[in-house]
């Protein structure tokens, strides 16, 4: 599946590089418009960060998302700066079908856990954020990529799908908004050594060929967010090369 992003802030979409609020592009003003574009192009999933929510819980832009939910009917999965049962609730309750977890979920996985057995592992989407350093370990990265955790991307995952995790947003921060391609590697070794999740890979998918290359890969699901925006491709074309791939 491809699912197009969109990262809002002050009810704009927007592009940060690199996870950093100081390079910030604007790119439409109303994102509900956007929203619906995307559908009426075929698209069958939306991913929404309310970045104004992940740097203050009291700036959450909770009645923006229940708009684009209603006025796109599409199932919705949104993130930025869940840290609470309440702030998944009142997501759920908004009728986006999958709150994003970030780092709370590598901070606090007890806490994370215990909503994975609440809500349901089709309620939950694990965001893990990493960077690779020069000896191929996966280190996971929290609030904005800012920080650096001291865990591992598998050890992390090991607790998780004990409890019956099924979806994870993965995103090689090194690749986020570059336009420099996927990390196709990344993808086909996290499929195949953990091939009860369903991924989503996320970062530098900037042409077709990318799609291609993650579909040979059986890379279950795509972001798309900066490509679209820019017009490296629309979203009708992207479709077709992921069903013909």
């Amino acid at each position: 599946m491809l699912i197009p992003a969109l990262d809002l802030i002050r009810g704009e979409v927007v592009r940060l590089y690199q996870g950093d609020f100081n390079q910030q592009t604007t790119y439409h003003a109303d994102p509900i418009a956007v929203a619906t574009a995307y559908r009426d192009a075929g698209a069958k999933f939306l991913h929404l960060v309310d970045l104004d929510g992940a740097r203050d819980i009291e700036k959450r832009q909770l009645p923006l998302l229940q708009a684009i939910t209603e006025a796109t009917g599409l199932p919705i999965q949104t993130g930025g700066g869940i840290r609470t049962r309440d702030d998944v609730v009142g997501l759920l309750d908004a009728g986006v079908k999958r709150a994003v977890i970030g780092s709370k979920a590598v901070k606090d996985p007890e806490t994370v856990l215990a909503w994975l057995d609440e809500f349901g592992p089709e309620a939950i989407v694990l965001a893990l954020d990493i960077f690779i350093d020069d000896n191929g370990q996966r280190w996971l990265a929290t609030e904005g990529w800012q920080e650096k955790s001291s865990v591992t991307l598998d050890d992390l995952l090991n607790q998780y799908i004990e409890r019956g995790l099924r979806h994870v947003l993965c995103t090689d921060i090194s690749r986020d908004g570059t336009l420099q391609g996927s990390n196709v590697a990344l993808y086909a070794d996290l499929k195949s050594a953990y091939p009860s999740i369903v991924w989503q890979a996320s970062g530098g998918v900037a042409s077709l060929d990318d799609l291609v290359q993650l579909a040979a890969v059986n890379c279950d699901s795509v972001i798309l967010g900066k490509a679209l925006l820019t017009g490296k491709f629309t979203l009708e074309e992207a479709l077709a090369c992921w069903q013909n791939a």
